[in-house]
């Protein structure tokens, strides 16, 4: 059986990777020239070491990565919560840029023979009861069953005719990465409560790396307490959008990551779920199994994305939502299991 990777972020990686190392024969493409060099994504649970572990790719993460030792809380600049992140395995979550963990990923793909094809983008996509045919912009070729792991604005998906139900968040995110080596809690993930129902985090990624968010245009403007800015990797801002395919599979057709879901930063959730989408779809495809996958990846997904905009609202919400939401963490901070049980549904993986 031969498979067809459309995309190659984490999501298509994970997923040629873990046919690659149970002996499919596949393809993997990428419309981009090059590979990504920008960070993107940052958080990577245990659940996606998890998967990762088996062709080795855990290890060489958990080398280069941060664990994340604390998660913080302020209301403004003032602290209010300080919740430990390393006191068993199930509260451990990793920061890396993921152009590393593109990198990672695509080196234990080359040691089973299989190089990621760059600057080649699918263009037309058929299917009948026998295969797929997809197109290129270099070549045609013939697939038994096609993977549409190509990103929220997915050609896969469109050329399926599926439609993509959601909506977009009003406000103007943004994002900086920075090299800053005088940040004082250069391993803890900051969380600040702003007004307005705005808010901001800083999460690292390196020993003096780290990503702003903030739901402002200027991330580093928003941030409430001064940062020493020693370098910029990148600055920009963004829009967040809410939106989930209904259907994952049609005939030979599988879309897993973003081109079936995307949601809020909001938990660090994203990379995540493509990963376990692509380690669930590959497993299935060398099993035989691949009826129960659109059912399944579908359920899973929108557990994590009503608990994501959940929390999205309650710390973007008024002043009844964000009084809520201190005294839920000023209790977690304040009665230890409470704290532990608030971590590992938090990190969620």
């Amino acid at each position: 059986m031969k498979v067809l990777v459309a995309g190659a972020g984490p999501t298509g990686l994970t997923a040629a990777l873990e046919l690659a190392r149970r002996g499919a024969e596949l393809r993997i493409v990428e419309k981009r020239p090059d590979p990504s060099p920008f960070s993107r994504a940052v958080g990577i649970t245990r659940g996606s070491m998890e998967i990762l572990r088996p062709s080795g790719v855990a290890e060489a993460l958990m080398a280069e990565a941060v664990t994340f030792s604390a998660i913080a809380f302020h209301v403004g600049a003032r602290p209010i919560a300080h919740l430990p992140m390393d006191f068993d395995d199930r509260s451990r979550i990793w920061g890396l840029p993921q152009d590393r963990t593109e990198a990672h990923l695509a080196q234990a793909l080359r040691r089973h023979g299989v190089e990621v094809e760059y600057g080649t983008p699918v263009t037309k996509v058929a299917q009948d009861e026998r295969g797929v045919t997809v197109r290129t912009a270099s070549d045609e070729d013939r697939a038994d069953l096609l993977i549409g792991a190509d990103g929220v604005g997915s050609t896969v998906r469109e050329a399926l005719g599926l439609d993509f139900p959601g909506y977009e968040l009003p406000e103007t995110w943004s994002i900086a990465d920075v090299e800053s080596a005088a940040w004082p809690d250069p391993t803890a993930f900051h969380g600040y409560l702003l007004p307005q129902g705005a808010v901001c985090v800083v999460v690292p990624l390196g020993p003096s790396r780290f990503r702003i968010i903030a739901s402002q245009p200027d991330a580093l403007a928003a941030l409430p307490v001064p940062m020493q800015v020693d370098a910029t990797h990148r600055a920009g801002t963004f829009h967040i959008s809410v939106r989930q395919v209904r259907d994952y599979a049609q005939g030979r057709v599988f879309l897993a990551g973003d081109a079936a879901h995307c949601h809020s930063p909001v938990g660090g959730r994203g990379m995540n779920l493509g990963i376990a989408d692509a380690a669930d779809l590959a497993a299935r495809i060398v099993e035989g199994r691949t009826d129960g996958y659109a059912a399944a990846r579908h359920a899973a997904s929108a557990r994590i994305m009503t608990a994501t905009e959940r929390a999205r609202r309650l710390l973007q919400g008024g002043p009844l939502r964000r009084g809520l939401a201190t005294s839920v963490l000023r209790l977690a901070a304040a009665v230890p299991p409470v704290g532990r049980a608030f971590v590992h549904r938090f990190v969620g993986g």
